[in-house]
């Protein structure tokens, strides 16, 4: 990574903070008083996504909240009010820098430290996997508004029960993170005190796993939502898929095979 990327990676003060932790960067939302979202913002946070995507030594982020009361309420309205349009250039990755952003091969864990609703809960359902506190909450009461949670209404039925995220979005009704570990939007429940720590254990974790092998995961995972069973699977034996044909040719695969005839534990290269 380029010299002025790591500085880029390192930005303790503004809107967003970001920290790297060995192989993890931590993005943490401070807009004061509750974290929400306008262009500006927005953008930058699609610069930090895309320096973490193709960066060669990092492996996982984490996105949190400043705080313990937002994680992040969504779009700006007070920046709207002011002129910020609501269907403006959010930059290079969408809505918070990760919505759209393509070829993100990299898992990104939600840490939820409070509120969580309408773009923000869009936010966290653009992450890999949800740890939340005792004390968040979570809705979508854009229907309140006369309007429409555009991209939970395309992600939301696939992930919990269809009829739990229907009377979500026809309802705005909120549900607290016990409820919404049940339904399997979150993954864990954490105290606040320990929110942070926990999700680091996690992305440490899967930091220390073979890449190439997370990269083809996530492709195979994003191919797959459009795509017939069969079709994607013959794209993988085929090495028609662009991560899958890295992995299926590298040292790295070579290697986990010697390992585990040598009984050893691998040293993944991501090559």
């Amino acid at each position: 990574m380029e010299k002025n990327d790591e500085s880029f990676l390192n930005a303790k003060e503004g809107p967003i903070r970001t920290t790297i932790m060995g192989k993890i960067l931590i993005v943490t939302l401070d807009r004061p008083k509750a974290n929400a979202i306008d262009l500006k913002t927005s953008r930058l946070m699609g610069e930090i996504f895309r320096k973490f995507r193709d960066s060669s030594r990092l492996r996982v982020g984490i996105l949190t909240g400043a705080g313990d009361k937002f994680f992040c309420p969504g779009w700006d309205l007070k920046a709207a009010a002011d002129g910020d349009a609501v269907d403006g250039d959010y930059g290079v990755g969408g809505f918070g820098g990760l919505q759209e952003l393509p070829h993100m091969n990299k898992p990104v864990i939600a840490a939820v430290n409070g509120i969580c609703c309408g773009g923000g809960l869009e936010l966290a359902l653009s992450c890999d996997m949800i740890m939340a506190t005792e004390e968040a909450t979570f809705a979508l009461p854009e229907i309140k508004s006369g309007t429409v949670a555009d991209a939970a209404s395309i992600k939301l039925p696939k992930r919990i029960p269809y009829h739990i995220a229907m009377e979500m979005l026809l309802t705005g009704r909120w549900i607290t993170a016990q409820e919404a570990e049940k339904w399997g939007l979150v993954n864990h429940v954490f105290n606040k005190e320990n929110l942070l720590d926990k999700t680091l254990n996690v992305a440490k974790d899967i930091a220390n796993g073979p890449p190439l092998v997370m990269a083809a995961i996530k492709e195979v995972v994003r191919e797959s939502e459009d795509s017939k069973f069969q079709d994607i699977l013959n794209k993988i034996t085929k090495r028609q898929l662009s991560s899958i044909d890295k992995l299926y040719g590298s040292e790295d695969l070579l290697e986990g095979q010697n390992a585990f005839v040598e009984k050893r534990d691998p040293i993944w290269k991501g090559k």
